[in-house]
């Protein structure tokens, strides 16, 4: 199960907000709400779940403390599914890039190996984040995990559940705090095989 973290200011201004090298901004007011209400929807199924994964991003484990408490889980920490870093474009508004590095910010709308300057391309996220996924199965075969992560890292697992391309990333909506499941079935032959069982789920009585 993957859990995007609530929101921040920087997600209510639609700026920029990367990993660990951002400026790394908490949930606000709002975002503990959307937590809250996330793990409150959770809790009923809290048997079946043995552990919540967070990324180190500090609202990602801010999320991930309070969706935790209400399952009652422990928290472990994996790097790998952090948010992409934007680098000179963190805290910046898609405008403001817009305005400041225009050729940078087209070459990366088309190219899926164009990074920002001292950030990471999608092609260099999906391998990281794919690993830190690898990870997780590795570590917790035959466990349910709920994995608290940002909006590039989860809408790449999707796509890769989905053999889809990784263009398929600009196609997805993923909303604060929305769950996203995707189970894993190894086949007689030995392959492991993803199946995305439900997509940008959230409690209607907070969200709508």
């Amino acid at each position: 199960m993957l859990v995007r973290h609530g929101v921040t200011d920087h997600t209510l201004g639609k700026r920029f907000s990367g990993g660990l090298a951002s400026a790394n901004p908490p949930l606000n007011e709002e975002g503990r709400a959307q937590a809250l209400a996330t793990g409150e929807w959770l809790a009923p199924l809290a048997h079946d779940f043995d552990v919540v994964v967070s990324s180190p991003v500090r609202r990602t484990r801010e999320t991930a403390e309070i969706v935790a408490e209400q399952l009652r889980l422990e928290i472990e920490v994996e790097h790998g599914i952090a948010e992409m870093e934007f680098g000179s474009w963190d805290g910046l508004s898609f405008a403001e890039v817009q305005e400041r590095f225009p050729d940078d910010l087209s070459a990366w709308l088309g190219d899926l190996d164009a990074a920002p300057h001292g950030g990471e391309s999608m092609r260099t996220v999906q391998q990281r984040v794919l690993e830190g996924r690898d990870r997780i199965l590795e570590k917790y075969a035959g466990r349910t995990v709920v994995a608290v992560s940002h909006v590039t890292p989860i809408k790449v697992i999707v796509a890769e559940a989905m053999g889809a391309s990784l263009e398929g990333v600009y196609r997805m909506e993923l909303g604060p705090a929305s769950v996203t499941v995707v189970s894993y079935a190894t086949t007689p032959d030995g392959e492991v095989r993803p199946y995305l069982r439900l997509f940008n789920g959230r409690p209607t009585h907070v969200f709508g």
